[in-house]
Order: C-alpha cells, then structure tokens, then sequence
C-alpha cells in the first residue's frame, strides 16, 4: 500500500482539481448565462489534466524510484492513477451534477434545443442525464488517463 501513496495522492489531486474546475466554470457562468462558451472553455481543462499527471509522475520518479524511471514503471503508475480516478468517476460526475451545478442538465437540454441541436427535448434529455454523463465519463477517464499516460511518461522516464 505504501508503494501505492503517490498514486492515491495524485488521483484524489486531479479529482479536485476537476472539482475547482467546475466550480470556476459555474462562477464564470458556463453551466447558464455563458453555456455556449462551455464546450470550447472545458477543452481547457486538458492542459490542467496534463499538468497533474506530469507533476504526477514526476513525483513517483524523485520520491520513490530516487530520480530514475523507466517507460514501465512510469506508465504502470499513470494506470494507478487513472483507475483510481475511474474509480471515483461516478461520485465526482454526483458533486459535480448535485451539488456544484444542478441546473447542468436542464439549461443544457434548453440550449441544445434551441440551437437546433436535437428534434425534440426528448432526444436533448436522453443525452443530457446523469446515467449517461457518468458513462461517458468513466470511458473518457479511463481512455484520456491511458493516453495521458502513455505520452507523459515517454518525457518523464529517466535512466
């Protein structure tokens, strides 16, 4: 467990970092008033992403395997994090959907309609649900966190 402590660190700071994300996005009005900004703005937070699994791995290569690492090891430990992050998905999509922004789901469907996006409300709240939106965002964890991994650790491996 103790050799898993970085990871568990980690995870959890990218589970925050995407709360604070969406509480600023809340703020800045994205999730209402600014809503049509909100698919462009949120393609931000990649670099945000990034960034932690970059200081991440950093970490796990100066504080555990004392500054050298190789491609494995490196991307073995981005697959703890991802999964721990994938893990806690569904409790993450939950705050974010309940508690920081509960209006999401109806302002989108609103928006989305309007545009021209979807025939029908129904068609907008069939994909505008919480069921729906954890699926997506578990795949999407887990995909974007192999990805991730897979190229920040080519830069952070060190013989």
């Amino acid at each position: 467990m103790k050799s898993f402590l970085i990871e568990i660190k980690w995870a959890f700071l990218f589970i925050l970092s995407i709360l604070i994300w969406m509480v600023l996005e809340r703020l800045f009005g994205l999730h209402d008033e600014h809503i049509y900004l909100h698919q462009y703005i949120t393609m931000l937070y990649s670099i945000v992403a990034i960034s932690v699994y970059f200081l991440a791995l950093r970490n796990k290569r100066e504080n555990y395997y004392n500054g050298k690492i190789t491609y494995l090891q490196s991307f073995i430990s981005g697959l703890i994090i991802t999964g721990i992050i994938t893990l806690f998905t569904p409790i993450t999509q939950w705050i974010i959907l309940e508690i920081i922004t509960p209006h999401f789901f109806e302002n989108m469907i609103q928006y989305s309609f309007d545009k021209g996006m979807y025939e029908s409300k129904a068609a907008a709240e069939s994909y505008f649900n919480y069921k729906n939106y954890v699926i997506q965002s578990v795949i999407g964890a887990l995909i974007l966190g192999v990805v991730t991994t897979a190229i920040v650790s080519i830069f952070i491996k060190k013989k």
